[in-house]
């Protein structure tokens, strides 16, 4: 549990089979942006093209179902809120192939991939806690490191579609620092869970 810049009281759990009608709820009839589900790094290319929409949905229940974790939920007066995509950084292959998101060094390295908040409780501090609890599931599950990838707008607003990253100032009010960057606006963020 945590509580948000706003006083609102937040609790998070892991995503199981059990809470995929909350991440269905949340993800809304367009599976969160444009038939993604949370898919993108997860897989191919041509995979997540050719997924989108129910055949990502498909594909992240049956993730689930296997038994992975690919991230938590948040949940405020008994309804999810928000979703931190987060797991070890093997799991997301499709950062390996990026250009700006390579791989800094080879130190094993837990990653959020992706951030939603429902529109109702953006801008209240929802974010920075999702990033948070995320850090402490790594941190329970042996994760060393944790990284995020956000962006830093050039412009004194954006669009929150483009945010689904997270931005750089919700990591770095979570403890994150900058730890190198490939690109002007796509920081590295982490935070180190054990010395």
């Amino acid at each position: 549990m945590s509580k948000s810049r706003d006083s609102i009281v937040v609790d998070f759990a892991p995503l199981d089979a059990g809470r995929l009608a909350d991440l269905e709820q949340l993800f809304g009839p367009r599976g969160g942006c444009a038939g993604c589900w949370c898919m993108l790094w997860r897989g191919t290319p041509a995979e997540y093209r050719n997924g989108k929409g129910e055949g990502n949905r498909l594909a992240m229940h049956a993730l689930v179902r296997s038994g992975s974790v690919p991230g938590i939920l948040a949940y405020a007066e008994n309804k999810p809120i928000g979703w931190c995509s987060v797991a070890p950084r093997e799991h997301f292959p499709g950062l390996a192939r990026s250009r700006v998101l390579r791989p800094l060094d080879d130190r094993p390295v837990w990653s959020i991939s992706c951030l939603l908040v429902d529109k109702a409780w953006r801008k209240r501090g929802v974010s920075v806690a999702l990033i948070r609890a995320a850090a402490d599931h790594a941190r329970v599950n042996g994760a060393e490191i944790i990284e995020g990838y956000p962006v830093t707008p050039k412009a004194e607003s954006m669009p929150d579609v483009f945010a689904w990253t997270g931005l750089a100032s919700a990591f770095t009010r979570a403890g994150f620092h900058e730890a190198g960057r490939h690109a002007p606006t796509r920081p590295i963020m982490r935070l180190v869970l054990r010395a």
